[in-house]
Parts: structure tokens; C-alpha cells; sequence
């Protein structure tokens, strides 16, 4: 058999599967560019020599060696709703790029219809049939060509937000240990405190003890006796109200981990460990790699970008292909048998000609859409470079504080022992002891406050870097996973 082409079938034949091919290379809209960030060329604060193992590098375990914080962290990975919420956000987002992707395959669907009227055939008006039955049965077949690329924008933004979807769930994940750690540290510092208090007031005691039986024998005076009396009782209202914070803390604790308020378990250990950190190199630059917050707010830019050209594609004809192929009959066995076949083949093209600006204000709303998506990325950088910034001073001048702070409290603490020689020597009254050791008192208390402080900088420190961004979904749960 010989087949004859005409020129005209010939360039028809060529030019058809290359313009086809042409079109579906490019897509309506703004293809995605990274929008500039003036990152700092360095931090403030960060020591000259810095370490090249950066800290958000290392695993949260290998960063909080506290095995009792470890295990609530794990619980809390576990059981916490915010998560368990984000987890489920992300399949939705997940479902929503696969609603997106089939749009690009042929939509196959069936009909069939039974009928009985007079002068009526399927629903429409048929005069002089008298009454009669009718039946339909098909299946029928939509394709839309993605000539314009706006199915391909459509999957381009379905794909990006389930990308921004799992950054957001890493970010919780990264949030969430920090607070966990940070309300145990903080839960920590409570006890200290309390310790201290109930310390400071026993010691307080016995000198309001020994006052009394001073004045009773006339040896003390009303006033050495009263402020003796005030300096206890003050003391003593401290720890009520430092149960009553730990309480709310432990109740805090419970909450981020996903179970009812309670008591927990801690250990002092990490409060004896070093709390001073090495500064990873080459921080502006790679911060915005690590940081789950930066990677979400890109991805929700491209989701706007990608916007764009769905709005653009309105503009255009959508030109797709419809076939059918069923039955139609007055009698039942005739559909079934086959013998009342149907079928058609059909192109549709339908575009818009006049929609009231309804799709260039639906443009103009993608644009300023995508702009606010640019700005929050910007402005997310800026904070990420913030709080890197104030872990950097913060670490510093606490470490000076803390250094200041541990001079003070040692030098009351020896205030108080040459007061107590120097009474029992005779050469100085006891209201001289009790004076030392009110001074002794806040002192410590500021210490403990400023060694906390030290350590919820490590933990602000670890999440400014995104710490832990190497880690894979399953690997958050610890090194028992």
C-alpha cells in the first residue's frame, strides 16, 4: 500500500508537533528567581578564630547532654499536638500536589440516564412520539492541552507549598525542643533558687532565734530583734511563690509534651556542665540554608510566583479534546446488545472576552501577592540575622556578668564568715551578720538567674542557626530511632 503526501499535509504534519512541542517548553508567567538579601559580611560579637563545626551541624542530643531533658524532648517529638498538627498539614499538602498533577492526564467519567415521558426523548422535547422510554449510557473522556503552561504553574505552586509545608513541620520540630529545653532549664534555675531560699531562711532563723533570746535576757534590742523578724519573713515569702512558678513551669513542661499537668523529673547535671559553646564559621551565608523558617517563606514565594502565571493562563483559550462512546435507546435490551452505539470526537476551545476586569484585577492581586511573599522572605532573613546577633552579644556579656556576678557572691559569702568570727569573737554585734547576710542573699539569686540565662543562650543559639537541618524526618526522634 502507497500513501501520497501534498506539501501542504507535509508542513501541516511538521509544523503542528513543533509548535505543539514549542508551546509546552515555556509557561505563562514569571519563571522563580531567589530575591536578593544584604546578608552582613559578619556578626558582631563572633570571635575571630571560630570553630569550623558549625553547632546547627550536631544533632540536639549531642547539644543537650541532659538525659532526663533528653527523654521529655523525645516525648515531646512524640506526643505534641502543634507537631501532630503540622505532620497532618503536611499531608493535605501532599494530596493537593497529587489533585494538581492529575489534572495534567485525561479525566474519564460515565453517565447514564433512564427516561419515561410523553413527546420527550432524554429530557428533551420531541413532538408527535408519543409516550416512550428511553435510556443513555457512556463514557466520556476530558483532556485539557496544557498549551500556556498554566496546569504546569498550577503543579508548580501544589509542589511548592507541600515544600513549604515540611520546612514549617521542621520548624516546629526545631521550636518546639527549644522550648522544651528552655522550660527545663528554666525549671532548673527555679530549683536552684528555691534551694537557696530555703538556705538563706534557716540561716535567718537561727539568727531570729538567737535575737529573741537575746532581747528576752536583755542582751538584744527591739529593733536588732524586728529586723531579724522582717529579714526571715521576707525570705521565707520567696518560697511560695517560687513553688508556685515552678508548678506553672512543670504545667508548661506537661503541655509541650502532649500529657496532663503534673510533676516531672529533673537532674542538676546539666547545670554543672560547661555552658559555653563554640561559634561556627561563615554564619551570614549559610544561615539561610539552615534556617526552616527562611526555606518555608521561599517556598511560599514561589507558591505566589508560581501564581502569577495561573492568573496569566485565564487569559488565554483553553483548547482541549472530549470523546464519547455509549448508548442511546428506547429499549433497555437494545442499549445492552450494543445495537444503539454512540460516539462522538470533539476539540473545544473556550476563552474569555469580556469578564468585567474580574481577571486583570485577579492578576494585579497575584502581583501584590507575590510582593508581600518577597518582603516576609526578606524580613525573615533580617530577623534570622537578629536573633543570631543577639545570641552573639548575649553570650558574650552574660559570660562577663556571670564573672562579675561570681566575684559578688563570693565576696559576701566572706563578708558573712568574718561577721560570724567577728561575733563570736566578741568585736561585733550579731545585726553586723545580719546585715551580711541579707547582701549574701539577692546575690545569689542574681547568679543563678545570670547561669540560666547562659544556658537558654545556647538553646536561643541552636535555633537562630536551624539547628539540626541535616537531620532526616525519621532521625528527629533521637539516636534510639
Amino acid at each position: 500500500m502507497r500513501f501520497s503526501f501534498t506539501s501542504t499535509a507535509l508542513r501541516t504534519a511538521f509544523l503542528l508537533p513543533l509548535m505543539t512541542i514549542l508551546l509546552a517548553s515555556c509557561a505563562v508567567g514569571p519563571n522563580f528567581h531567589m530575591p536578593p538579601v544584604a546578608s552582613p559580611d559578619a556578626f558582631r560579637y563572633a570571635p575571630s578564630a571560630a570553630s569550623t563545626n558549625s553547632l546547627a551541624d550536631l544533632p540536639w542530643w549531642s547539644v543537650f547532654k541532659d538525659q532526663t531533658l533528653q527523654h521529655l524532648i523525645q516525648t515531646a517529638l512524640t506526643n505534641n499536638y502543634d507537631l501532630r498538627i503540622a505532620i497532618s498539614r503536611v499531608e493535605q499538602a501532599r494530596y493537593l500536589q497529587r489533585q494538581a498533577q492529575s489534572v495534567f492526564l485525561p479525566q474519564v467519567g460515565y453517565v447514564g440516564e433512564a427516561d419515561r415521558g410523553k413527546n420527550v426523548v432524554l429530557g428533551l422535547p420531541s413532538p408527535t412520539i408519543g409516550t416512550l422510554n428511553s435510556y443513555f449510557g457512556a463514557f466520556d473522556v476530558l483532556w485539557e492541552i496544557d498549551l500556556w503552561g498554566r496546569i504546569r504553574r498550577l503543579n508548580e505552586a501544589a509542589r511548592a507549598g507541600l515544600l513549604a509545608s515540611r520546612e514549617a513541620q521542621r520548624g516546629i520540630r526545631l521550636t518546639l525542643l527549644s522550648e522544651v529545653a528552655a522550660a527545663y532549664i528554666q525549671s532548673l534555675e527555679l530549683d536552684e533558687r528555691l534551694e537557696i531560699a530555703q538556705r538563706t531562711a534557716e540561716s535567718f532563723e537561727r539568727t531570729f532565734k538567737l535575737f529573741d533570746v537575746q532581747h528576752e535576757n536583755g542582751f538584744a534590742s527591739k529593733l536588732e530583734l524586728s529586723r531579724a523578724s522582717g529579714a526571715l519573713h521576707s525570705v521565707s515569702a520567696t518560697i511560695p511563690d517560687l513553688r508556685r512558678k515552678i508548678a506553672i513551669k512543670e504545667n508548661e513542661l506537661n503541655v509541650l509534651l502532649g500529657q496532663n499537668p503534673g510533676a516531672l523529673p529533673r537532674e542538676k547535671t546539666l547545670l554543672k556542665q560547661d555552658s559555653s559553646f563554640e561559634i561556627p564559621t561563615g554564619l551570614p551565608s549559610m544561615l539561610l540554608q539552615r534556617r526552616p523558617d527562611i526555606r518555608e517563606a521561599e517556598q511560599e514565594l514561589r507558591v505566589a510566583n508560581a501564581e502569577i502565571g495561573v492568573t496569566v493562563g485565564d487569559f488565554f483559550p483553553r483548547i482541549g479534546l472530549t470523546a464519547l462512546y455509549g448508548g442511546v435507546s428506547t429499549e433497555l435490551s437494545a442499549l445492552t446488545s450494543g445495537g444503539a452505539n454512540a460516539w462522538s470526537l470533539a476539540a473545544t476551545t473556550t476563552g474569555p472576552i469580556f469578564q468585567g476586569g474580574r481577571l486583570m484585577a485577579r492578576y494585579h492581586q497575584a502581583v501584590a501577592a507575590r510582593d508581600e511573599a518577597n518582603l516576609t522572605y526578606q524580613q525573615t532573613a533580617l530577623n534570622a540575622f537578629r536573633e543570631v546577633a543577639d545570641a552573639l552579644v548575649s553570650r558574650q556579656q552574660l559570660e562577663a556578668a556571670r564573672r562579675e556576678q561570681a566575684e559578688a557572691v563570693d565576696a559576701y559569702r566572706a563578708a558573712v564568715e568574718v561577721s560570724n568570727d567577728r561575733y563570736r569573737a566578741g568585736k561585733a554585734s550579731y545585726y553586723e551578720v545580719l546585715e551580711a547576710q541579707q547582701q549574701l542573699f539577692p546575690a545569689e539569686n542574681a547568679l543563678s538567674q545570670i547561669e540560666a540565662s547562659q544556658r537558654l543562650v545556647m538553646v536561643q543559639f541552636y535555633k537562630a542557626l536551624g539547628g539540626g537541618w541535616k537531620l532526616k524526618d525519621p532521625d528527629w526522634a533521637g539516636p534510639s530511632s
